[in-house]
């Protein structure tokens, strides 16, 4: 069985409908994935519906945009009510902090010679439930100022670059306890991404298994073999679930980001969901 517990649809940034993904990733082989936007829920019901359509086992997620001690730190949540209301509104607050970015990012880019209008930025966005930093990049890319996403995040849109404006993010412990208390099954996604600049520690990995974390995702494309393995060695002594994934965003992201390109074991997906 071939899980993929980490994909991205035109809800949040990747570039597929909810619906085509899955239906992409039937056609990929994949017998299982997981749609996890970044702090939306609302492709759920269309990827279901193509996943009844297409006979895919399809596990609704999310990736939350948190923060611990101003490190960033994304928390995929699986399988949770959607209408949990103290895990609306603090989604709501997260929505809202990526809308209220736009104007001020778009003023800092338009210093340095790179005038957008929201229109441009919109232009792209499609049916996302918020605008991010790679609706943006779409939009440079559209204007010729950047050649493609990489770019933009390498040069412009991160930390200690010239155009990145901060924005509201979820605290790390109070994501984990939200989604327990809705039902769901926290996760860490990508731990030691190459490109974060600072790695999450086993302590604060143990503090976060204590509050309810149930799983490390252990197998991405920004993790390299060593630190994969470090990271599963982490998991099996906090008792955690592994996982693998892609992290596919469509066309945003390179080949390296393929549907299936990593994956989850099935007994492991099991054991997180339990």
């Amino acid at each position: 069985m071939r899980i993929d517990l980490h994909t991205h649809s035109t809800r949040s940034d990747g570039t597929d409908a909810p619906g085509d993904l899955v239906r992409k990733a039937k056609l990929e082989g994949l017998d299982a994935i997981a749609l996890t936007d970044h702090d939306a829920t609302e492709g759920w019901d269309e990827a279901q519906a193509a996943a009844d359509e297409v006979g895919l086992r399809l596990i609704r997620g999310i990736e939350i945009s948190t923060q611990f001690e101003g490190l960033s730190v994304h928390l995929l949540g699986y399988e949770f009510d959607p209408t949990h209301e103290p895990l609306v509104q603090e989604l709501g607050r997260v929505l809202g902090g990526r809308n209220d970015r736009l104007p001020r990012l778009l003023d800092k880019l338009a210093g340095l010679g790179m005038p957008l209008t929201e229109q441009d930025v919109l232009a792209g966005a499609r049916d996302a439930a918020a605008w991010g930093r790679p609706h943006v990049a779409d939009a440079m890319i559209a204007k010729g100022y950047i050649k493609d996403r990489d770019e933009a995040f390498r040069d412009w849109l991160v930390p200690g670059k010239p155009a990145y404006v901060g924005r509201y993010s979820a605290d790390l412990f109070e994501a984990v306890r939200l989604v327990c208390q809705a039902g769901g099954k926290p996760v860490i996604a990508h731990a030691w991404a190459r490109d974060s600049g600072t790695k999450i520690t086993p302590e604060l990995l143990a503090e976060l298994t204590e509050a309810g974390l149930a799983g490390l995702e252990i197998d991405h494309p920004d993790h390299d073999a060593r630190d994969r393995a470090a990271l599963a060695a982490i998991a099996d002594d906090l008792g955690l679930a592994k996982t693998g994934s892609s992290d596919h965003h469509g066309t945003g992201k390179g080949p390296a980001f393929h549907l299936g390109a990593n994956l989850t074991d099935p007994a492991e997906l099991e054991r997180l969901l339990a």
